[in-house]
């Protein structure tokens, strides 16, 4: 079912008004795509000959968020004609005339179907020699959907949006999906008959199903096994239901494939993350865009990864990452901060209250704590002390600092970049570094230290400080 008799329509030109947003409906994201996205997606898997996108309502913003992503796809706008057939319509002269295989209809908001699903679609459509298939659900709640209505025999006659129908066809509870297939010349014919006559004065996609049944043309319905695959998003509570509900479908996926998620509940997986066997997902974590998790590692609890590289058996706990490199065997948290641009080599650490950006930190290299390092390169078997900081910015440009091989510098060292720590150098606690220190030396600017015997009974007369420093003299 592959190849020059297929063509697939996308409808993705509504407001969705629903959603109260700035943001077009269709472009909502949930598991890491946009609602429009994940129906892309699922259409590419059926290598269709042709793929629209009919865009109308900020379709400029649709375009640009589609177009790279999915450089197949191509784009029909919609003209004043308010109405789904009317979308069809123009995506339908947008083909190749000669074009007379089946067209597949998809719903930009309908983000949960599944590819074995449509396939079956077609393959019942083609296998009835059907003029059209319509896939259905049954709903307990069918408020806001349009109805399938069937005579005595069970045969689909019509489809009725819920605003003009009946209360006897309101009680109906298989809705329509949204979702067609129709052979393309019945379809051009039959839209060329479809006319505003309705409550919303709208060119209604579903008019073709009741004019090919008025012309005793054959029109099937498969009604889905899984419900949940045919929810269309018009509001914010149902966005968060298809998430859910794809998130769920994720998280039980790479459990399949031997990984543990202690806490399904609250473990969020994007779609286009790749977990290996073994990994281990605790409680609260979020694996987020095309971040890649090695075997063995330790995931949460408590932490978020944006597009990050975990290697095999490293741990990552209650941390923030975001577009950064954690090499085998490197442990990074609690309450680490890596920024985009960080790669931390294997067998590295990255410890408590740490904050890195922009840093290669090299194999066997320790940030452990208190630290902040960013627009570095710190080489191998490198131990930054507790509270070392690299001063990267001037207030106008931002700059390098470079620690080579088994640097090792004391607590509460600031390196003022540019500056270059030689191989073997160290650093003095509280060393604050302007100037390139030579391999294997000892950087240190320490003043030296000065007593004031009797200023704290001199100036703080009558504290605790005092008495108890007046109770020190007389023992002595």
């Amino acid at each position: 079912m592959t190849g020059n008799n297929l063509a697939i329509i996308i409808l993705a030109a509504g407001q969705g008004t629903r959603m109260k947003s700035r943001l077009p409906k269709v472009l909502h994201p949930i598991g890491g795509r946009p609602l429009v996205g994940h129906v892309l997606t699922t259409a590419a898997r059926l290598s269709a000959a042709h793929v629209e996108v009919v865009v109308r309502h900020e379709r400029d913003q649709v375009v640009a968020a589609l177009a790279e992503s999915y450089p197949d796809a191509v784009f029909v706008d919609q003209d004043e004609v308010p109405g789904t057939g009317r979308a069809v319509q123009v995506a339908i002269d947008a083909l190749p005339a000669e074009f007379d295989g089946d067209v597949l209809v998809l719903s930009g908001d309908v983000p949960l179907l599944e590819v074995d699903t449509l396939r079956a679609l077609i393959e019942g459509h083609r296998a009835a020699a059907a003029a059209a298939t319509l896939l259905s659900a049954r709903l307990d709640d069918p408020t806001g959907y349009g109805r399938v209505i069937r005579d005595a025999s069970g045969t689909v006659q019509r489809i009725v949006e819920q605003k003009d129908a009946t209360a006897e066809e309101a009680a109906v509870t298989e809705i329509n999906a949204g979702v067609y297939v129709f052979r393309a010349p019945d379809l051009r014919t039959q839209l060329a008959r479809v006319t505003q006559d309705n409550a919303q004065g709208e060119m209604y996609l579903t008019t073709v199903i009741e004019l090919l049944r008025a012309e005793e043309q054959p029109v099937a319905a498969e009604i889905a096994a899984d419900t949940a695959s045919t929810f269309g998003i018009n509001d914010r509570i149902q966005l968060a239901e298809a998430g859910r509900v794809l998130n769920d479908r994720i998280v039980r996926h790479w459990q399949r494939q031997g990984v543990t998620v202690v806490d399904p509940a609250t473990t969020w997986i994007d779609d286009d993350a790749v977990l290996a066997a073994d990994v281990t997902l605790l409680p609260n974590t979020q694996i987020l865009r095309a971040t890649t998790i090695g075997a063995g590692a330790v995931v949460g609890p408590d932490t978020t990864l944006v597009g990050c590289e975990v290697g095999e058996d490293a741990t990552v706990r209650r941390t923030d990452a975001t577009f950064a490199v954690i090499g085998a065997e490197a442990t990074v948290g609690p309450f680490s901060f890596l920024r985009p641009g960080t790669v931390l080599g294997a067998k590295g650490k990255i410890g408590a209250y740490v904050e890195t950006k922009n840093a290669e930190i090299g194999e066997g290299s320790k940030v452990p704590h208190l630290s902040y390092v960013g627009d570095a390169t710190i080489g191998r078997g490198v131990n930054l002390g507790a509270s070392t900081i690299t001063a990267n910015y001037d207030d106008v440009n931002k700059h390098r600092t470079v620690v080579e091989d088994e640097v090792h510098t004391g607590s509460h060292t600031t390196l003022v970049a540019p500056v270059r720590l030689g191989a073997g150098a160290k650093t003095g606690a509280g060393a604050v570094v302007r100037k390139d220190v030579p391999a294997g030396a000892l950087a240190m600017s320490v003043a030296p230290q000065r007593n004031i015997d009797g200023w704290v009974e001199n100036n703080r007369a009558g504290t605790g400080a005092a008495d108890a420093a007046a109770r020190a003299r007389a023992a002595e």
